[in-house]
């Protein structure tokens, strides 16, 4: 009998991986142990800082930045289990910023300057008439004075007004405060749900949302999944089996989701979601896959280049394994990782 390849994963339990934590779907030729660590920080920080894992999710910023920079120790899949738009988490001081150009040479809360969510809202701002260049930026968490997690981030590529918050408040307090004008980042601060006057830049931000999938066909792209590079060179189909995992227990995962006998979910308008998303996606707006998502992927490699993040546009074939001659769903033989 063949072995099977010992495989350690970190990752959020989402509904699109369940099935692969709960053993329903298992990735060939591998013996998958699912650890479930639910904030994405503690993955990266682990991950990036001492590869504590064979494979995890990973920030996309970070996993680009580290790949134009030299650092192959890890390499990604076209998988991408967490996505997200983004204009519904801008919160600002609605005293003093009526609109996205008041935020000219402002100050501006932030998790971590090359956190994704932020990547991808700085380039909303640009579009919206925000000079960032303007811009000061106060890093921190929202809901505490520490610093939000500890990452291995790279030096920025040009210069950029950045400080860490050191004034013993969390960044919540500072816009409560006025201290800072906004925030931006993977949550809203706490202080938007009880003080009047934080608001959200865009208060519809739905219909926001909407507006730029359609005019632009980008479903913002937060993570994807890395694999260590020497597990790879080592056992090549690691790669595709992995692939075709997560892609069978997302397709459980929305199989789930549709079935509205009995709704698996605590949305009450459940129904009605799923409408919408065959309206606006056409059925599924979480695909796998490097051409299904180009205009997405290339759009946040733009992204990072302008911010000075990155020196060079990277391709986005570069970026990701992809089998030789063949779909990913046929067999699971070896992928060439040279470059």
């Amino acid at each position: 009998m063949t072995s099977r390849v010992p495989i350690s994963f970190a990752c959020g339990l989402y509904d699109r991986t369940e099935a692969l934590w709960s053993g329903e779907i298992k990735p060939q030729g591998i013996d998958f142990n699912f650890i479930v660590q639910n904030h994405p920080r503690d993955v990266f920080d682990r991950m990036a800082g001492g590869q504590e894992f064979d494979s995890s999710e990973m920030s996309l910023s970070e996993y680009v930045c580290r790949y134009a920079a030299g650092k192959r120790d890890f390499v990604a899949i076209p998988v991408f289990p967490s996505r997200a738009f983004r204009h519904g988490f801008i919160a600002v001081n609605s005293h003093k910023i009526k609109s996205p150009t008041d935020l000219n040479g402002k100050k501006i809360g932030v998790q971590l300057y090359t956190m994704t969510a932020a990547v991808w809202i700085r380039s909303l701002l640009k579009q919206y008439g925000v000079d960032l260049k303007t811009i000061t930026w106060i890093e921190g968490s929202m809901e505490s004075p520490e610093p939000h997690g500890k990452p291995s981030t790279l030096p920025l590529l040009k210069p950029i007004s950045i400080t860490t918050n050191k004034s013993g408040k969390s960044l919540s307090q500072l816009l409560e405060e006025g201290e800072i004008d906004a925030t931006i980042g993977a949550d809203l601060p706490p202080c938007f749900h009880k003080a009047a006057h934080i608001k959200r830049l865009f208060p519809d931000f739905k219909d926001a949302e909407k507006k730029y999938f359609k005019e632009t066909g980008i479903f913002p792209i937060m993570h994807t999944v890395v694999i260590k590079t020497v597990v790879v060179e080592k056992n090549p189909f690691v790669a595709t089996s992995l692939f075709n995992a997560f892609q069978d227990a997302k397709d459980v995962a929305f199989r789930r989701m549709r079935f509205t006998d009995a709704l698996r979910y605590m949305l009450p308008w459940l129904p009605s979601e799923l409408d919408e998303i065959e309206e606006v996606f056409g059925g599924d707006p979480w695909l796998y896959g490097v051409e299904e998502n180009r205009q997405t992927l290339e759009a946040a490699v733009e992204c990072l280049f302008d911010q000075g993040m990155i020196g060079r546009r990277v391709s986005v074939e570069e970026l990701f394994l992809q089998p030789k001659g063949q779909n990913w769903k046929v067999g699971w033989g070896p992928i060439d990782i040279t470059r």
